[in-house]
């Protein structure tokens, strides 16, 4: 599942306890953590984490609650949370012994003395983590959140918290603007692919233009008759009008052709939104198209092999899915 606190999606780290050694916001950077041995900045070693200063005053208690350095990250995109990584890489001798991790479902957009207040739900119970390790911890939990805090015991230095589950949109939206059922922030997600060696599929569903192709996703090079494919669940029902396929950046790796197909629910049967299609290099193709029966789910093929930026499929949704995208607001579930 895509990582919803991600800084690319519009996460942000909102305060922290202590950051001395190296920033809090270093845990929602997409790229994986780095490390330059003998790299000394005016505090230490410069560390691609973050890094508290070392607790002295009183000693060290295991069960002293003040023992402890947080921080509180807001969500790109809210969600129901399936599971989070306390990745510690490169924190060898100085990471944190135990950690815990809560969540909260805070209304607009309040200020970060006032999220230190909300009302804060245990989602990962305090344990213990591995040094130079990624830690990934199932969560349970499956109420919506706009907002984690991860505490560390008593100090030390995580590389990156990433926090992975399936967005829920806020129905209010719905009829402001253009709906793209297949965005990551409406809670669509990727549910099957075909090859993925070169970039993530979920990156298709980013928001936002592609800056680079590393921003896409591509698949190795086919040498046998067949085409890869992505299969998309998407936000809700609905009826898609316009399908836009961007291979910005893709030069002489692009797709040939591609085709889009619906269907609405798992053992539905797939019909046709796109039919093959030729498609160019570095080029946003955007196509309208008059199909008019609803769908759950999309897939799309490309032929034979290569790489594409963005998937678009903008559309309506139907009374049954907003009915469902405002159980899944007011519950949580997902």
């Amino acid at each position: 599942m895509p990582d919803l606190a991600l800084r690319s999606l519009g996460g942000a780290v909102i305060t922290s306890t202590d950051a001395l050694f190296a920033e809090a916001e270093n845990l929602i950077v997409p790229a994986a953590s780095e490390y330059r041995p003998a790299t000394f900045g005016h505090v230490g070693q410069i560390y691609d984490g973050w890094e508290t200063r070392r607790r002295r005053p009183g000693g060290f208690a295991p069960d002293d609650p003040s023992a402890v350095d947080r921080a509180i990250v807001r969500l790109g995109v809210p969600g129901v949370i399936h599971g989070v990584v306390v990745d510690t890489s490169w924190f060898v001798g100085n990471f944190p012994p135990t950690v815990s991790v809560e969540a909260a479902a805070v209304t607009g957009f309040p200020p970060a003395h006032e999220v230190v207040d909300a009302d804060w739900q245990t989602i990962v119970e305090r344990q213990p983590v591995a040094g130079d390790t990624a830690n990934p911890i199932e969560v349970a939990s499956r109420d919506r959140f706009t907002h984690v805090r991860l505490s560390i015991y008593p100090d030390g230095g995580v590389a990156r918290l990433r926090v992975h589950g399936r967005g829920v949109p806020n129905p209010q939206f719905l009829d402001h603007g253009p709906f793209d059922l297949a965005a990551l922030e409406n809670g669509a997600r990727i549910s099957a692919c075909s090859n993925m060696f070169y970039g993530s599929p979920n990156n298709l569903l980013m928001p936002g233009r592609a800056r680079s192709m590393g921003e896409g996703w591509e698949t190795s090079r086919r040498r046998d008759d067949g085409n890869d494919w992505v299969e998309i669940d998407l936000a809700a029902q609905g009826v898609v009008s316009l399908v836009e396929l961007d291979t910005s950046w893709f030069l002489g790796n692009a797709p040939g052709e591609a085709s889009v197909r619906g269907r609405d629910g798992a053992d539905g049967e797939w019909f046709e939104i796109l039919p093959r299609t030729p498609l160019q290099p570095d080029t946003r193709h955007r196509f309208t198209v008059d199909v008019d029966r609803p769908m759950t789910q999309a897939r799309m093929d490309i032929h034979p092999d290569g790489g594409m930026a963005r998937c678009r499929l903008y559309g309506t949704v139907t009374e049954a899915g907003r009915a469902d995208l405002h159980r899944r607001w007011d519950r949580g579930e997902n």
